[in-house]
Formats: structure tokens, C-alpha cells, sequence
């Protein structure tokens, strides 16, 4: 491991691309992660004194075999959600800028040229980062001045438009924004893929920004020590079908609560919300998943994470189903759903008819509501589903 200090347009310049692994998370900073960069920006701008604002860590390792070119691309380990808002943040200025330079190298085409685009390159090859699936091509969009795709990150159209609103309110004050940026430090964090576990680095990362959420681990966990292929196979296969089953909002809102019902179904212990990704390694680690292998146990939580979703995210599409799993939501009572996954798995090999299965869910309903009438607390309904 090599670590230094780097300005972060240094880091963009001098490096022929970024590339964020499928095993990463979206892109999720919110407006008020980039609310806090910008007034930092801002502030750090009007400050004379102030030589330097640190921002975090990049942590990235060569994609290549080997250390052999600093020119191979850079796969991050740790950083995209820094890498991503500066990007954004440098198309806004660019378009605002339109041939005026409020700062020496803060021209419209000079920011294009050294810190978004690989002028001479086509294709992906093309740009100085490059997110994944969705994100990957509404970033795309934004840097090549086009439409978004029809199915597109609302995190990169939100921030950016936040930014551009940003960048106009400060149209006569660019060369303070420029400043600030040009202040943009990090901790330059190089690994060798010789002798560094990208996993290990990965989970202690303490980063700034937001926390990864136990989903995020789990994924990162299953998918880093894989090979490339392995891990685009097994990413498009079962994880990216379960990202869009859930849809951007509620996956990074109930996935982990998810695992949480598959794993007490799994295992007949309920682990706590934030201690979701211990048990996950732990029922990862036994004997019997060992010997099935990873593949298997992520099609197996593919299975299940549909039922969730037709439980849960009103997917389902046999309507007497939909209707009594409605009526259970209303209730407001996730705890049965470890009982109920299973009893969906029951119905679809055919051990339970339809109306046993509607018969169930509804005598879940009446004992959940007649517990309610009582007023006796939910809380220990958990281990009576478990």
C-alpha cells in the first residue's frame, strides 16, 4: 500500500480512468452531502489562507495483473461517491464557464479535456470515470451533453441540476469556486494487488460520507474476491436483476432489512439491523453453503428477494395474493415476513395450494390485528415468526 497526499484534480489529471467495480454501490450522495461539498467549496474558495480542504480517501487498485503502467485503469475500491460529485460539479462549471477563465486551467474546454475526458480515446475508454449500470450511462449523458437514458440514475440528475442552480446563483464569483476546488485534497491510497486485501481495506475504511449500508457490504463481500468475469456473470445473473426488482429508492431503503428476514429464515436466529453483514459471513462460512458455493447461495437470495418484493413492494401478480398481502402491510407488522417467505417458497413447489397460502396469510392478519385490539406490544412477535 502506498499512501499520499493529492489534490483531487491531480488525481483526475494525471490518471487515464477511474473505473467503479460492480461490486461497488450506486452512486447515492443526497443533496445534502453535496449541500455540505459545495459550501466547503465555497468557503475554502474565499479563504487566502487556506492552502488545502480535506475531503477523504481514494482508495484504488491497478484492474490489471500487474503495477506495470500508471497509464492501466484504476479500479476503486473506496472513493466513488467524492470522484462522482466532483465530476458533476466540473460539468456544471464547464457549461457556465462558456469561454471565460476566471482561473488559470479553469477554462470550459481545460476542465473537459484534463478532468472528464480521455480526448483521444473512444468508446468507454473515453472518460476519466466510468460508474456502473445505470449510473454508468447517465453520467455518460451529463459529460457528453446529451439526453438522459430512459432508465436513469435520479441521484446524477438531481445533484447535477442542484449544482448547475449552484454554479448560476455564483456566476459572478467563478474564480472563488475554481479556487475552492483547486483546494480539493485527499489521501491518495494505492494498493498492491500482490499484498493487499481489497475486502479487509474495504470494511475498515472509515470513510466521510455516507455509511454503507449492510447491503452494500454483503454485496462487496460476495463479489470482490472474485475474478472480473466471475463477478460480471454473478452481477447480472442475480444482483442487478434484485437491484431493479426493488427499484432505486426502496433498495437502498429495505434490502438490508430483507437480508435480515433471510437470514432468520435461514438460520432461526434474528440478527440485529446493524449487524446484518456478521451473520451474513458467519451462514456464509458454514460447511453446507461452502460446499453448494457462492453461486448458489446468491440465486437462492434472488429467489427469495422476489418473494419479498411481491410481499412487500406490491409486486405480486395473482390478485387474491396481492390483496391479502395489502391488507398484512397495512398493518404495519414486517416481523412475519422470515414466516411467510417461507411459506411462499411452500406454495411455489407445490406443498401448499393457493387458498391454503391466502388461507395462512390471513390468519397471520386476524392474530396480528387481534394483538393490536388487545393492546399487547409487537415486539416479541419476531421470535414467534422466526
Amino acid at each position: 500500500m502506498k499512501a499520499s497526499e493529492a489534490k483531487m484534480l491531480d488525481l483526475l489529471y494525471r490518471s487515464r480512468q477511474f473505473i467503479i467495480p460492480i461490486f461497488q454501490r450506486t452512486y447515492s450522495w443526497t443533496e445534502r452531502e453535496c449541500k455540505q461539498l459545495w459550501d466547503d467549496i465555497v468557503r475554502v474558495g474565499n479563504q487566502d489562507q487556506v492552502s488545502a480542504h480535506f475531503v477523504g480517501s481514494i482508495v484504488y487498485i491497478e484492474q490489471g495483473l500487474s503495477q506495470a503502467t500508471r497509464r492501466s485503469p484504476f479500479m476503486i475500491i473506496d472513493g466513488q461517491q467524492r470522484l462522482t460529485t466532483l465530476s458533476l460539479i466540473l460539468e456544471a462549471l464547464s457549461r457556465q464557464l462558456n469561454g471565460h477563465e476566471p482561473l488559470e486551467g479553469f477554462s470550459s474546454e481545460k476542465i473537459r479535456h484534463d478532468y472528464l475526458l480521455n480526448i483521444v480515446e473512444h468508446g468507454d475508454k473515453r472518460y476519466k470515470l466510468l460508474l456502473t449500470q445505470t449510473d454508468k450511462d447517465s453520467l455518460i449523458s451529463v459529460v457528453d451533453r446529451q439526453d438522459y437514458p430512459e432508465e436513469f440514475s435520479y441521484r446524477i440528475k438531481e445533484n447535477f441540476d442542484f449544482f448547475m442552480e449552484q454554479i448560476r446563483s455564483e456566476s459572478n464569483n467563478l474564480d472563488i469556486v475554481c479556487k475552492g476546488l483547486d483546494k480539493l485534497t485527499v489521501v491518495d491510497i494505492s494498493l498492491d494487488r500482490n499484498q493487499d486485501n481489497p475486502q479487509l481495506i474495504f470494511e475498515s475504511m472509515n470513510s466521510t460520507g455516507l455509511e454503507l449500508s449492510q447491503a452494500d457490504l454483503i454485496r462487496n463481500f460476495v463479489l470482490m474476491g472474485m475474478n472480473q468475469d466471475q463477478q460480471t456473470s454473478l452481477y447480472k445473473s442475480h444482483w442487478r436483476p434484485m437491484e431493479v426488482a426493488f427499484g432505486q429508492e426502496a433498495y437502498g431503503k429495505l434490502f438490508d432489512g430483507f437480508m435480515r428476514h433471510y437470514l432468520t429464515l435461514k438460520t432461526g436466529d434474528i440478527p440485529k439491523i446493524n449487524k446484518v453483514y456478521e451473520a451474513f459471513k458467519a451462514y456464509y462460512h458454514r460447511p453446507e453453503i461452502v460446499e453448494k458455493g457462492v453461486g448458489a447461495l446468491v440465486a437462492d437470495i434472488h429467489v427469495y428477494a422476489g418473494y419479498y418484493c411481491a410481499m412487500a413492494l406490491g409486486k405480486e401478480k395473482n390478485q387474491k395474493l396481492a390483496l391479502a398481502f395489502r391488507d398484512l402491510q397495512d398493518l404495519r407488522v414486517d416481523v412475519a415476513y422470515p414466516f411467510l417467505l417461507e411459506l411462499y417458497y411452500d406454495w411455489k413447489q407445490g406443498l401448499l395450494s393457493l387458498d391454503e397460502f391466502e388461507l395462512i396469510i390471513r390468519l397471520v392478519e386476524s392474530y396480528v390485528f387481534r394483538r393490536a385490539v388487545c393492546n399487547i406490544p409487537t415486539n416479541s412477535l419476531n421470535k414467534t415468526f422466526a
